[in-house]
């Protein structure tokens, strides 16, 4: 059996020139290659962390038109605020005249009091609706940035099955070329020709699906960002559940703005109170009539026969009612994604490390061997194809996993509204590290 082999491989050799044997080593390099590079790109994310890309992705995400209406919106509750905090009532002037047989003039003004402390109550709802709105803007940010992040996720994911497949579509036509070659010399069937046919021409469609995958995530990032170019290393090192919070009170930011409503229905309980409250006006009259000069002093109080407003009262109380129902709904719905979080994401990081380990270390090795026995004969081509297969459906299923494990750490991140805070400490920890290796290179050059 061997010396057929190397008689065949002779023969191959002096029929078809250097060319041939050129495209062999070739093919015999690659095996597996895109396996060992796929290695690499998995392990650089945890390499490099969030230094190489987040300083450059939030300078970018800061200069959003989304944004800058956030920016906006903040001023306009400042607005807000001090519009609130002014008096209720302005003071009335009245001038009157009268002609009769002894002209009179009268001169007068009057000033209502805000008894009820309408000023007040308007002020501490403003400032309250001001709070409220930073807490929407801080959940909003934190899931604008999830959905940014996944995007680029995405497409990162989406540029790696691309470089695979045309590494496996650049594989299957050197394949075809050795198949050729070898059933020149008699070592291969017609038979076995039609399936590296079969198999270059599944690795073609394969390698097409993947380029549209790709045109979409990019067309993703661009629509979010206006850039599909934007740096991006990934950070699957990053992903652990010991850094995030675990509690879920009204301080989380996405449950902090429905708290606050709770807060708010109530001080607009007390705001309709003092709105309909019965304020006094003092007023106080000057007037001349003919040589005679008087003083008045006037005041009038509203008389709340017909409408005591006791229905106005009873339909804000409500509201207090549903917006509390309102927060223990959110609560729950939170608590059942911070659940799904919880259970997923440690079963998720298992599975991808068993994956790394049964794939990534043993994958090269395997697809190396079973192209060296396919060459020598040892192994029918349909079984070579199929192997060939299974690696690649092991490596896309690992890029899954991966993509679910950014998929469901970025949901709750978002979802919770504590993405940006902890992006913000990354950003930090990276600075102070660079810092510190500024103020030791610094050091050693003195010395």
């Amino acid at each position: 059996m061997k010396k057929t082999i190397i008689a065949s491989l002779l023969l191959a050799y002096f029929s078809s020139g250097v060319v041939s044997a050129q495209a062999e080593s070739l093919d015999l390099a690659d095996t597996g290659s895109a396996l060992n590079t796929s290695e690499t790109w998995l392990t650089q994310g945890s390499q490099t962390g969030f230094k190489a890309w987040l300083p450059g992705l939030m300078k970018t995400f800061n200069a959003l038109p989304e944004i800058a209406a956030q920016e906006a919106r903040r001023t306009q509750a400042q607005y807000g605020i001090r519009a609130a905090d002014q008096a209720i009532y302005n003071p009335e002037l009245g001038v009157g005249y009268q002609n009769a047989t002894d002209d009179t003039y009268s001169l007068g003004i009057s000033q209502t009091i805000d008894w009820g402390d309408k000023r007040g109550a308007a002020t501490r709802i403003a400032q309250l609706q001001a709070e409220v709105l930073l807490s929407d803007i801080t959940l909003e940010r934190s899931q604008m940035l999830a959905s940014v992040i996944q995007a680029l996720v995405e497409q990162s994911q989406s540029r790696k099955a691309l470089d695979f497949q045309k590494q496996q579509l650049s594989s299957a036509k050197r394949s075809l070329y050795i198949a050729k070659q070898q059933l020149q010399v008699g070592d291969l069937s017609s038979v076995a020709i039609q399936l590296v046919q079969l198999d270059l021409a599944s690795r073609a469609a394969e390698y097409a699906m993947a380029e549209q995958n790709s045109i979409s995530a990019d067309a993703n990032v661009l629509m979010l960002l206006g850039d599909s170019e934007t740096p991006f290393s990934g950070f699957i090192g990053a992903l652990n559940v010991a850094s995030i919070s675990t509690q879920i009170d009204p301080e989380l930011p996405a449950l902090k703005s429905a708290y606050q409503q709770v807060m708010l229905t109530k001080l607009n309980a007390e705001q309709v109170k003092a709105d309909t409250s019965a304020d006094p006006t003092i007023s106080l009259n000057a007037e001349r009539e003919g040589e005679e000069n008087k003083v008045g002093v006037g005041l009038s109080i509203p008389l709340q026969f017909r409408n005591n407003y006791s229905d106005t009262f009873a339909v804000a109380s409500q509201g207090i009612a549903i917006a509390e129902q309102t927060y223990l709904a959110q609560e729950r719905v939170l608590k059942q994604q911070q659940k799904k979080f919880y259970l997923a994401m440690p079963r998720l990081n298992e599975r991808y490390q068993d994956w790394r380990e049964l794939v990534l270390n043993s994958g090269q090795e395997a697809a190396s061997g079973l192209a060296l026995q396919w060459r020598a004969g040892d192994i029918e081509t349909s079984v070579y194809l199929q192997s060939q297969r299974q690696l690649s459906t092991s490596y896309l299923a690992g890029l899954s996993l991966e993509t679910a494990l950014y998929t469901s750490w970025l949901e709750w991140m978002g979802a919770s509204g504590q993405l940006e805070t902890y992006l913000n400490t990354q950003l930090t920890a990276s600075s102070e590290i660079n810092h510190s290796g500024v103020e030791l290179n610094s050091a050693s050059a003195k010395y």
